[in-house]
């Protein structure tokens, strides 16, 4: 390969996992899925359970990126994160994902390493730290799409507690012992109390689900919902306590929202595009079938009300939608461009483009071109400047680390 170049053509990572639904990521992808398995993820990032590869000879991005990290990622990138620190995806919900939280900085490594002391494997079923990173989050709507995002506001909870029979006894847990005392109380209650209390409450509900008499826009629709994915063998999964303590949000497509450390959320439904720190570390508190350490994810939640903050993005330089967060990792942006449109980039490091919509010549200056239709994917190293020329109306979504500072 010439390695005076400095855009290639990527292709990204599909994560089959069983939430994900069987349609729109073939579509945008232009596969077939006769056997209609769930295509729940696709992955554009040099994360090293599911790298994306160059298209022109089949090497991972990790490995490539690793070659040569001061040249390709830039000197600021390869010295603060020592890799690419973000992981870019494409993600289609059809059944809800766990509640999580997820770790700062400082504490991931504190964890970490106090796991690695007592021997706990890397790829145990019980561990809870894969690695010493922070993982903040943020997402864009492709779809109408629902998720839970923090605790609500103090007089909507008290409202949700009162108009719930099945919740009323938990009114004065709330109002003596705050967000905290609330949460501690229902994750750890005996499971054979959390199957008392919510039983009532699902033989209310179940019904109206089943009968369409149910909306998204209320609490009671994902827990039934919930019931029906998760519980199994008489056991009522504790995170449908959840449902009704977090803010229950419904961004439209081009909205996006950030989650940083500590705060409590889960992915209900729809499609997304996601931007997230390069890490595995996930505590989780419900709705999933896998590990839950009390203990652990409450020492790390945010017991405070969160004000959700849509973010609609900034316009720069006319064509660019920003959406700007406090995560220093990463930085995604929305390109936008009517078919003759074109704009010069100069990439601040490695940097990731998927196209949603249309299609575009890639034009590295100096050098040849491509193009790239819906669905693909490509990737610039630090200081390649090329021309991005839509032929058809366009929508690229961009992945690169943020500008420092001074």
């Amino acid at each position: 390969m010439n390695t005076e170049r400095k855009v290639f053509k990527l292709r990204g990572k599909v994560q089959h996992y069983a939430w994900g639904g069987s349609e729109f990521i073939p579509r945008l992808l232009a596969v077939d899925n006769v056997d209609r398995r769930p295509f729940a993820e696709y992955w554009m990032g040099a994360h090293e359970s599911g790298p994306a590869r160059l298209e022109e000879n089949g090497a991972s991005l990790n490995d490539y990126l690793r070659k040569q990290p001061a040249e390709r990622l830039g000197e600021y990138t390869a010295e603060r994160f020592g890799r690419l620190p973000y992981l870019l995806k494409i993600l289609d919900v059809r059944d809800m994902l766990s509640i999580q939280v997820h770790p700062s900085k400082s504490a991931a490594e504190e964890e970490f390493a106090a796991e690695n002391k007592r021997g706990v494997a890397l790829n145990a079923a019980n561990r809870n730290y894969r690695d010493d990173n922070h993982k903040p989050e943020l997402m864009a709507a492709l779809s109408d799409f629902w998720l839970l995002h923090g605790f609500k506001a103090e007089q909507d909870l008290i409202r949700v507690l009162a108009d719930t029979p099945e919740l009323n006894f938990l009114m004065p847990v709330f109002s003596i012992g705050g967000y905290q005392q609330l949460y501690k109380t229902v994750m750890e209650m005996p499971q054979g109390d959390v199957d008392d209390v919510l039983q009532p409450l699902l033989d209310r509900i179940l019904p109206l689900y089943h009968n369409g008499g149910l909306v998204r826009s209320e609490e009671h629709f994902w827990a039934a919902r919930a019931a029906l994915t998760y519980n199994e063998g008489g056991r009522i999964d504790r995170g449908i306590f959840s449902i009704y303590f977090f803010n229950l949000l419904n961004l439209h497509p081009g909205e996006a929202i950030f989650q940083d450390a500590g705060l409590p959320h889960a992915y209900l439904e729809g499609q997304n595009v996601e931007i997230m720190a390069n890490s595995d570390n996930v505590l989780r508190g419900g709705l999933t079938p896998k590990h839950v350490d009390v203990p652990e994810l409450l020492k790390h939640v945010r017991f405070e009300a969160t004000r959700p903050r849509i973010i609609v993005g900034d316009r720069d330089a006319g064509h660019i939608t920003v959406y700007s967060t406090t995560a220093p990792d990463f930085e995604l942006s929305r390109i936008s461009l009517m078919a003759g449109e074109a704009i010069t980039v100069k990439a601040h490091s490695t940097e990731i483009y998927i196209v949603m919509e249309g299609r575009a010549g890639v034009i590295e200056e100096g050098g040849a071109g491509f193009s790239r239709v819906r669905g693909e994917c490509f990737t610039a190293m630090y200081q390649a400047r090329f021309e991005l020329k839509a032929t058809a109306d366009s929508v690229i979504y961009r992945a690169a680390v943020p500008v420092p500072r001074h």
